[in-house]
């Protein structure tokens, strides 16, 4: 594991911890750490020691502009590609960027969330 990569991870981590209503754990393999808010996925983070990225949601068109601004961004990994990017250490990938990426995947489930299921807010 490289320590750009555990930053990478641990901040994402952290952020999501940080927002109301999270849960986390394994549901789909060992290797995938999902972080979910009202029981739906808003974050994944890879624990391949080879391959430490995050994934996130995001809009499509911030998504393409993400993909296309950065070589350390990709159209998601294992999920709809139009809605979701991956995040791997690179040029330009700074703490305040996965922050913000995570806290707006987090908005964007949970503002599709029914009203009665949205956690107070943040």
């Amino acid at each position: 594991m490289s320590a750009a990569g555990e930053r990478l991870q641990g901040t994402a981590r952290r952020a999501a911890l940080a927002l109301p209503g999270v849960s986390h754990g394994y549901p789909f393999t060992p290797g995938l750490d999902v972080y979910k808010v009202a029981g739906e996925v808003f974050l994944i983070v890879t624990e391949d020691p080879d391959e430490q990225i995050i994934t996130v949601k995001c809009e499509p068109e911030h998504a393409r502009a993400h993909v296309s601004g950065y070589p350390s961004i990709s159209p998601g990994r294992y999920l709809d590609k139009r809605h979701w990017i991956s995040l791997g250490t690179g040029p330009g990938i700074t703490e305040r960027l996965v922050t913000d990426a995570v806290e707006d995947s987090y908005d964007l489930v949970a503002q599709r969330l029914p009203r009665r299921d949205r956690p107070s807010a943040r």
